[in-house]
């Protein structure tokens, strides 16, 4: 842990700050004074850079940023890990949408999604989770594709999701009253697919 990085991390906090950055207002409510407003609220108040300091000290595990200082000075060096080779893990398909909260419950209620978190109040950015499949959701103001764009390209998917028994999904989905673009199919690549269209017109394809 280095002082001077954590310094630089509560500038960079006050900075979004000022920017009128939504993503800040989940750390900032880590401060009692703070912890009942709204996102839009915390962003109209002043935002000090000793507020900015007390919540890297707390998301470092310290009570206060004198606290974290002492810390530090006390702690004894550790060398730095050898970089081990480079690992991609998964890709996380976002999915713009115009209201988070009411998309990650038509995922939960209609495709069988866990809501893995929301951040912001209101919500502005999102997660859901079905096995070892995971969607994030981001606000947007206005649509990311002219609304005949997927129609008139053919084939413009959001989100590309591999299943191990995707007739029965299908069959779920379909009990479950949810609106397709296409219904299961064999592609042009052998695989059985269908696609699913979600409040805002993205387009989700389960294959597979």
């Amino acid at each position: 842990m280095n002082l001077n990085n954590l310094k630089k991390q509560a500038k960079l906090l006050v900075r979004w700050h000022l920017e009128g950055n939504y993503s800040v207002g989940g750390r900032i409510r880590q401060l009692p004074r703070y912890s009942e407003l709204t996102d839009v609220q915390i962003l109209a108040r002043k935002f000090r850079l000793s507020e900015g300091q007390e919540v890297i000290a707390l998301e470092a595990g310290y009570a206060s940023w004198a606290e974290l200082k002492a810390g530090i000075n006390t702690a004894p060096g550790k060398a730095s890990p050898t970089p081990a080779n480079p690992v991609l893990k998964r890709a996380i398909p976002v999915v713009f949408v115009s209201n988070v909260q009411v998309s990650a419950e038509f995922y939960r209620d209609k495709l069988g999604f866990v809501i893995d978190f929301l951040h912001g109040n209101p919500p502005f950015y999102g997660s859901v989770i079905r096995d070892g499949a995971c969607i994030h959701l981001r606000f947007v103001h206005e649509p990311a594709f002219a609304p005949a764009f997927r129609e008139r390209e053919g084939g413009v998917l959001s989100a590309f999701v591999a299943v191990d028994n995707v007739k029965d999904l299908f069959a779920e989905y379909k009990a479950a009253d949810v609106g397709f673009v296409q219904p299961l199919r064999k592609e042009a690549w052998r695989g059985p697919a269908f696609i699913v269209r979600d409040p805002d017109g993205n387009w989700i394809c389960f294959a597979g």
